[in-house]
């Protein structure tokens, strides 16, 4: 399996972090078996289990996100297995979960505009996608 993110290299530092963190939450609960066991130190001290897979975080700007999340849809149309998690300006401008779920329920996937994708599935379809992008900084 394979797992990256991308960040929209474009947003503030602050928002950057708050897609990530968003990304990393979703991706949890997408997939429980990423996570690790919790783990003990030498004090009996217990430390949060911890994701098992590596989660390269890459940056591409806003088109080149829609570009990605355009062809996930057309390899799952075709019947290829790549999950994504997507976080758009909606939900990252939205109070509360209620107001986006309202806005998101009138909005077409072609008019949003993405702040990051979590990408995980097949390492090899996952680098045809993202193997040109560089590491967000």
């Amino acid at each position: 399996m394979k797992i990256v993110m991308i960040i929209n290299k474009e947003l503030s530092p602050g928002l950057a972090a708050n897609t990530a963190a968003v990304l990393g939450i979703s991706l949890g609960n997408a997939d429980p078996k990423i996570l690790g066991p919790d783990l003990e130190d030498a004090s009996s001290g217990i430390h949060r289990g911890i994701t098992r897979e590596n989660i390269p975080v890459l940056g591409a700007d806003r088109n080149r996100l829609r570009e990605i999340y355009e062809q996930v849809v057309q390899y799952r149309d075709q019947g290829q297995k790549i999950d994504l998690i997507d976080f758009n300006t909606l939900a990252q401008e939205s109070r509360h979960y209620d107001e986006y779920r309202e806005k998101l329920s009138g909005t077409d996937y072609q008019d949003l505009e993405f702040s990051g994708l979590c990408l995980f599935g097949s390492g090899k379809k996952i680098n045809r996608l993202t193997g040109s992008l560089q590491l967000y900084q």
